[in-house]
């Protein structure tokens, strides 16, 4: 494993970018969505649905890049490092010993290339045609076989566990949960995880739980940590206010509620104001167990789900700026160790979340998170 004693000499916290492997395409989205379809496909076709939108948004200095490409990805990871970025977090998914997406992790395994720290996140939800605005069309369903499943699952990410670049908290691999919530038997699964791990040389698996609400009873679930679901924590109790009784009396003779109805005759995209979102984006870490938190740069899925979107409107380098800072605040007086930021995401362009220079912004995104985190430059 890297060691980390001298990046604590130059940064004030340990930037961890959520990554998504899905620019190139695959035979699964040939078929479900036509041939050649990858998150590019959404990011063009998008266009403004309201005064003041800004869409499309393009790629700058790295282009609409193929992430079968090894240059692609050395240029990311060199960008990335030179902005005091620590490593990224590939989204991995697993169904019932199929893998998606799985083959820019698998040559970044095989080559050794780029020389640059990982950890994966299991985006344990079932795939559904969210990107095409219809959430609820199963395309591969997430199913929890039992223990042989979870051996197989394990020994399919020792390689990555085992590889020198992989990104640890207490001398353990960290591995994000999407969503806990759904494991069956947490506890369970976890503790199984953690004998696999010591079996197979390691201290163990350092388990991170993506949370709806800082509440949620990580520890007790077999969590090491938690991190909460970023921007859904904050825009959840604007966007969806709770009912009213006549919303519930409503509800109880139409089956639908005011606002479905609403949408349904008046589509239109919700919009929040970034600098009234990230008054509350950072909830309050908990003392009872590791925590960490999750800055979100922009946001605005309307490429993907068009009217039926999210939009955080204004968002801009300055009130990023503000955002990261409070966020490296919430760390102070912890070893480096845990200095732990969760940036969302480096690359999510169809969610219009990324760090990754655009044709309006460029690299101003990226300077921020130099200006903030590096202390004697990275």
């Amino acid at each position: 494993m890297i060691d980390r004693s001298a990046d604590a000499a130059t940064a004030n916290a340990r930037l961890i970018a959520f990554y998504l492997p899905q620019f190139h395409p695959i035979p699964e989205n040939d078929e479900w969505w036509g041939k050649g379809f990858t998150e590019w496909t959404n990011v063009a076709n998008a266009r403004p649905l309201f005064r003041g939108h800004c869409q499309p948004n393009v790629p700058a200095d790295l282009g609409f890049y193929d992430l079968r490409l090894p240059e692609a990805r050395i240029a990311q990871a060199e960008m990335a490092r030179g902005y005091g970025i620590e490593g990224f977090c590939y989204w991995h998914y697993w169904f019932n010993g199929k893998r998606l997406l799985e083959r820019p992790l698998d040559e970044v395994l095989k080559s050794g290339e780029p020389h640059f720290p990982f950890c994966l996140g299991w985006a344990n939800d079932s795939w559904t045609g969210i990107w095409h605005g219809c959430p609820d069309r199963v395309l591969m369903e997430q199913t929890y076989p039992g223990p042989r499943d979870e051996e197989d699952h394990f020994n399919a990410l020792l390689p990555a566990f085992t590889d020198p670049r992989y990104i640890t908290v207490d001398g353990r691999p960290l591995l994000l949960i999407y969503k806990p919530y759904r494991l069956p038997e947490s506890k369970r699964f976890i503790d199984h995880w953690q004998k696999l791990a010591i079996k197979a040389g390691l201290k163990g698996i350092y388990f991170v739980a993506n949370v709806n609400s800082m509440q949620w009873p990580a520890k007790e679930a077999g969590f090491d940590a938690l991190v909460p679901h970023n921007p859904g924590i904050t825009t959840h109790y604007y966007f969806n206010s709770p009912p009213t009784f006549a919303d519930k009396l409503f509800h109880r003779f139409t089956g639908k509620t005011v606002k479905e109805l609403t949408r349904h005759f008046f589509p239109r995209v919700d919009a929040m104001p970034y600098e009234q979102y990230i008054r509350k984006a950072l909830p309050e870490l908990p003392q009872a167990l590791d925590s960490f938190p999750c800055v979100v740069p922009n946001w605005d899925n309307t490429p993907r789900c068009g009217v039926k979107g999210y939009v955080l409107e204004g968002s801009s380098p300055e009130l990023f700026k503000r955002h990261l800072g409070d966020a490296v605040r919430q760390l102070e007086g912890r070893d480096y160790d845990k200095k732990v930021i969760f940036l969302k995401s480096w690359n999510e362009w169809a969610e219009g979340n990324y760090l990754e220079p655009d044709l309006r912004f460029g690299r101003r995104y990226l300077e921020v998170c130099r200006e903030v985190v590096c202390l004697n430059g990275c």
